[in-house]
């Protein structure tokens, strides 16, 4: 069962998100965040928001700027904006009574978790699905623009078949991101899991986030999962995995 609800984010727009909640007794709640393009409705942030609240998690996965159903042009956001409007859903949360124990992150958004983890007050636990070490790794998708965003302002980038805007503060503010220096930060518990056979985000960029996190740290192989997570039950297992290893930080509450 899906709730649907809305915020404001960093920028003054709605945020668009639904509230997968808990079936059965509650463990505890948590945030979602979706990779760089994608959106609260994709197989990796649905399936596992899914299968968490059906396994007594409750999760907030919501759209960010100017994607699917929030407000805004996703051309006017930014890492920046991504992990602000992370921590304004848990904001959202904690203000309706359920502050979110966890915040899990997928590729993009599993760095933006991380470097919102600080932020967010009561926080238990953290999880990066394919996430890369630093924001910086998604130049990768669009470095043929890149020349023409930085002499010009910015550029249309086809992605997906829809036209996105890619300008040249987002350049800017992915390259200055300083990720390592938040994960060294962390004063929460980190699962880190990567597919060793992902060819968008290389499972070297698990290892240094491992590498730079202060124990406790876990880490767990996706053996055979591409990075999108959408062959079938590639999503489950990986939230079935997530509630297993949270369940000690739920159950301290």
């Amino acid at each position: 069962m899906a709730q649907r609800i809305s915020f404001p984010g960093t920028t003054g727009h709605r945020l668009a998100g639904l509230l997968d909640l808990p079936e059965g007794e509650v463990r505890g709640w948590g945030v979602f965040a979706h990779g760089f393009t994608l959106g609260k409705d994709s197989p990796a942030a649905a399936r596992i928001c899914r299968a968490l609240a059906a396994d007594g998690i409750g999760m907030l996965r919501f759209d960010n700027l100017g994607l699917g159903d929030s407000e805004g042009e996703w051309g006017d956001g930014s890492f920046t904006h991504k992990v602000s409007d992370t921590v304004r859903a848990a904001e959202f949360m904690a203000a309706r009574g359920t502050a979110p124990d966890l915040l899990v992150g997928h590729s993009f958004g599993g760095a933006a978790v991380l470097a919102a983890a600080s932020r967010v007050p009561g926080l238990r636990a953290v999880v990066s699905v394919g996430a890369p070490s630093e924001p910086r790794h998604v130049e990768h998708n669009y470095d043929a623009l890149v020349d023409r965003v930085m002499a010009e302002g910015h550029a249309e980038w086809m992605v997906g078949g829809r036209a996105l805007t890619l300008k040249r503060a987002f350049v800017k503010d992915v390259r200055q991101a300083d990720l390592k220096q938040q994960i060294r930060g962390l004063r929460v518990p980190l699962l880190v899991m990567h597919s060793p056979t992902d060819d968008t985000v290389s499972v070297d960029n698990a290892s240094a986030i491992f590498r730079a996190a202060p124990h406790p740290r876990s880490f767990v192989s996706l053996d055979g999962s591409d990075h999108l997570l959408v062959a079938p039950g590639q999503a489950g297992r990986a939230a079935r995995i997530i509630s297993a290893w949270a369940d000690q930080y739920l159950r301290s509450a």
